[in-house]
């Protein structure tokens, strides 16, 4: 039998079933999806391929699904570092963004983004931010899948003049991107201290009409909780129950602030939780109680947040970070194990987004959304378990090669389908125009 693809490697690590490892097996890849999963003696008898990739030291595993970032804010990486969370936002972020966010700085920041994502092995990004109408076009125009938030947010921004305006855009975007593939919407509500009540119920409203996921950020820092309480006399997670947010397509980012009953309404609500290990630590915001909310059978997903809090997105580290601090927070050195880390970088991620019937584990008929993982360097030998070896020891450079939807965007380590050079050119620029206006405001 012909067919476009063919990828034969060392292991296959499926996900679905969790845990399980193929050896010596081989990908079949069809019309951009995987056809077949088999033995490679078995597939090099079965199968005549246009193309044939050998990979014979590599574990081939789902794309990784970053089910939390802003993209575009990798262009103020750094730019203000070791600052608690409202300070960050409120004096520098808040500030810049109202200065430099425009189409041209969305477009730049997410191309870099797409890039970084791509070369550490995410097929899948899950964006918050303005202009989402732009990050969607870059998107795919690369070829990377991705689902846009429709920002809501009380305030004026550069996208809209206020929360009327930023829902009468979303609707406008959805319908833009509706026959777009790789690129779906999901409504973006900033979080409970930034949108009142109002926009709140006019988007329940819009969201019973189109059905889409419902990604903010929810009881991320202890200063929101009691913000909520101050303002509305209860707790955001309470506030967000009584308006009907609280069901199967809210994706509820951090989460460090939860009580052992709003883990439990959590899970009855079927609500999925997007864990940002990296960013959570570096703003001191607190500490997602995942053991918990597994055990409570709450599906969880990995976000890396944006590039300007991480400072990175990369979901290999942010594996790793994960699985060492569910241990250390539950205090049980078996919490978090690596496949079912793993399992959360890539069908968790893929269920939070209404995702996962086309993508998150390599199953016949799904998206041929691969990543390959060289375990054949120093830092990854010997290899007992493959899974542990990609958790515990892997770094992004030895991600090799990415397939989004069939098509191989990375090869050998390169980016196939961006100008990484004009990219790093374009990011140099804003950084010197970002600089340079800071200074100039500093001398008024």
């Amino acid at each position: 039998m012909q067919v476009e693809s063919l990828i034969n490697a060392r292991w296959v690590i499926p996900v679905e079933p969790e845990g399980q490892v193929l050896e010596h097996h081989s990908i079949a890849i069809e019309a951009g999806r995987i056809h077949a999963i088999l033995p490679t003696a078995e597939a090099r008898e079965q199968f005549r391929a246009q193309r044939t990739v050998d990979l014979p030291r590599h574990a081939l595993i789902p794309g990784l699904v970053n089910a939390h970032t802003h993209a575009a804010m990798s262009l103020f990486r750094g730019l203000a570092d070791d600052l608690p969370l409202m300070d960050w936002l409120q004096q520098h972020i808040w500030p810049a963004e109202q200065r430099w966010v425009h189409e041209e700085f969305v477009a730049d920041g997410t191309r870099l983004a797409i890039a970084e994502m791509l070369r550490g092995g995410t097929t899948c990004f899950n964006d918050m931010y303005f202009f989402p109408d732009v990050t969607g076009q870059v998107a795919a125009a690369t070829g990377m899948r991705a689902v846009i938030g429709l920002i809501l947010i009380d305030f004026p921004s550069a996208w809209a003049e206020d929360a009327e305006g930023h829902l009468a855009r979303a609707v406008e975007v959805h319908d833009r991107f509706r026959n777009e593939p790789l690129v779906r919407t999901a409504f973006a509500p900033h979080a409970p201290y930034s949108v009142s009540d109002g926009p709140l119920e006019r988007m329940r409203v819009l969201d019973a009409e189109l059905d889409l996921p419902v990604h903010m950020h929810v009881h991320e820092t202890a200063d929101e909780v009691q913000q909520g309480l101050a303002q509305h006399g209860k707790r955001p997670l309470a506030r967000l129950q009584e308006l009907g947010l609280l069901g199967p397509s809210l994706v509820a980012v951090h989460m460090t602030q939860l009580e052992d009953a709003e883990i439990e309404t959590v899970a009855r609500a079927g609500v999925n939780v997007v864990h940002c290990p990296e960013s959570n630590l570096k703003l001191a915001s607190g500490f997602c109680p995942v053991a918990r909310l597994l055990e409570a059978g709450v599906n969880v997903a990995l976000g890396t947040d944006g590039a300007a809090s991480n400072n990175d997105l990369d979901l290999l580290g942010e594996m790793r970070t994960a699985a060492l601090l569910g241990k250390g927070v539950s205090g049980d050195p078996s919490a978090l194990p690596a496949r079912q880390v793993l399992h959360m970088a890539t069908l968790g991620g893929a269920r939070a987004l209404g995702l996962g019937e086309e993508i998150g584990s390599l199953v016949a008929g799904k998206a041929a959304d691969i990543a390959a993982i060289d375990l054949g360097q120093p830092q990854t030998q010997p290899v007992y378990d493959p899974i542990s070896q990609i958790v515990y020891a892997a770094g992004r450079e030895q991600v090799s090669d990415v397939w989004v939807a069939g098509r191989r965007l990375v090869s050998n380590g390169r980016v196939n389908c961006l100008d990484l050079p004009e990219i790093v050119r374009n990011a140099a620029r804003w950084g010197e125009r970002i600089r340079e206006g800071d200074a100039a405001d500093l001398k008024r």
